[in-house]
């Protein structure tokens, strides 16, 4: 497979969903597994768009609920990668909250997923390079590796005496 470097920007998703009485909770609120699922679509899509192949989600960082999402109101997540290591793919995705009748849009949520590039027979397999372009890409495409270890630390994959880039932050 010939593998060439892709650009973050061509790896966006963008989903708008309707918050409707199945999705919510007894105070009126989207439930956050609703949203945690459909926060995973949204970036499987930007891996799969990324890479050409399907994925598999391998982990979930941190998910904030900064503000709730009511009944009625609109959901916009947009996902995209922003780092690529051998088979594995960070994207990063961000939600708003909109209520349309008083044309208010406020952020919501947002999370760190990593997939996995899977080859025709389930295995993983190499992902195209990442070639991020804007300010804002380039800082998420160094603070990757960052949380690329603690993720790799906290899974007991990585001995923190290991994780060599944390630890030149940290050293005094």
């Amino acid at each position: 497979m010939d593998v060439k470097d892709k650009k973050a920007g061509d790896t966006i998703v963008v989903m708008t969903e309707l918050v409707l009485p199945n999705d919510t909770n007894h105070f009126g609120n989207l439930m956050g597994g609703r949203l945690m699922y459909w926060m995973d679509i949204a970036a499987a899509l930007s891996a799969m768009k990324h890479c050409n192949s399907p994925v598999v989600t391998a982990s979930v960082d941190h998910i904030s609920f900064e503000n709730p999402i009511r009944l009625g109101n609109a959901v916009h997540l947009e996902a995209k990668v922003t780092r690529v290591f051998t088979t594995s793919m960070e994207v990063h995705v961000r939600v708003w909250g909109e209520d349309a009748v008083k044309q208010h849009r406020y952020q919501s949520n947002e999370a760190f997923f990593t997939f996995v590039a899977l080859d025709p027979n389930g295995k993983p397999q190499p992902a195209p390079g990442l070639i991020p372009e804007t300010p804002e890409e380039q800082e998420r495409y160094k603070k990757a590796l960052y949380r690329r270890q603690l993720r790799l630390m906290l899974s007991g994959k990585l001995r923190p005496e290991d994780a060599s880039e944390l630890k030149a932050i940290f050293a005094i």
